[in-house]
């Protein structure tokens, strides 16, 4: 599949390129950036087509107008869903955990710039991130109890205790209540804070110093993240040293080498 980061144009989001590092800006801010069945799809999709896209090397995604994003839209997605039957209702819980995997599965590092409202499938967008940074008004909640539905929703019950240990997040999943901005940083949800003003940016200098860097090698960590969780440790070493082997063929690793002797900063090509 081929993809021309330059000349993609999303229905449903804003979208830049620059230097490497793709920007997805969820844009309905006059209603906290929810999402609907058409930008769930879109979301996955854009996901699935960065998998083969070189020129993309990190990826942001962020909300416009001081939320990250409030979830499902309440009337164009809650609504309909209470008159589905379930052969539909799971056509569209799988649409939605397909999101969460190919956010998983896509190679580039992703970092969520979270501020304001993040909450519900907005909060689990941020969870499938590979690092978070919030504003101190970062407000974080796993919502789906205060709606009568389970906390397992695309990956919870999964990814969330990875990240934050299994009795914290026993607790947001079954209680709703909101995550403050310190609990998230001090319980190593969010990576670190910064002020309002200063989330983009920080998000794009994260963004761009990991585009700056080895992206095959970046693409293979992310890899072993997702693979090692369910085997042995002895599997595991095992399979990372096939993959880092792999990584030693690599020019990138040839470069930083001669840049090493050289005394040089090294030029990362992703090959």
């Amino acid at each position: 599949m081929s993809f021309d980061p330059a000349r993609f144009a999303p229905a449903h989001f804003l979208w830049t390129f620059d230097a490497g590092v793709a920007t997805i800006t969820l844009n309905r801010p006059e209603r906290k950036n929810p999402l609907t069945f058409e930008s769930y799809a879109e979301l996955r999709d854009t996901f699935r087509a960065l998998v083969p896209a070189r020129d993309v090397r990190a990826v942001v995604i962020a909300g416009a107008g001081g939320n990250f994003s409030s979830g499902g839209d309440v009337h164009e997605i809650i609504g309909p869903l209470t008159e589905m039957a379930i052969p539909e209702l799971l056509d569209f819980t799988r649409m939605t955990g397909d999101l969460v995997k190919a956010m998983r599965a896509c190679p580039q590092p992703i970092v969520a710039a979270a501020d304001g409202i993040c909450v519900g499938a907005g909060a689990i967008v941020a969870m499938a991130s590979d690092l978070r940074l919030a504003t101190p008004e970062t407000k974080t909640a796993f919502l789906f109890t205060r709606v009568g539905l389970a906390g397992c929703d695309m990956g919870a019950c999964a990814i969330l205790p990875r990240i934050i240990g299994q009795g914290r997040a026993s607790e947001l999943l079954f209680t709703g209540r909101v995550m403050t901005a310190e609990e998230g940083e001090r319980w190593g949800f969010f990576n670190r804070l910064v002020p309002r003003d200063c989330l983009l940016e920080e998000a794009g200098t994260v963004a761009r110093s990991l585009a700056a860097g080895p992206s095959f090698a970046h693409g293979i960590t992310k890899t072993q993240l997702n693979l090692e969780w369910n085997v042995s440790l002895e599997t595991a070493i095992e399979m990372e040293a096939q993959a880092q082997a792999i990584c030693m063929a690599t020019n990138d690793f040839r470069r930083a080498f001669e840049a090493f002797a050289a005394k040089r900063n090294p030029e990362f090509r992703g090959d």
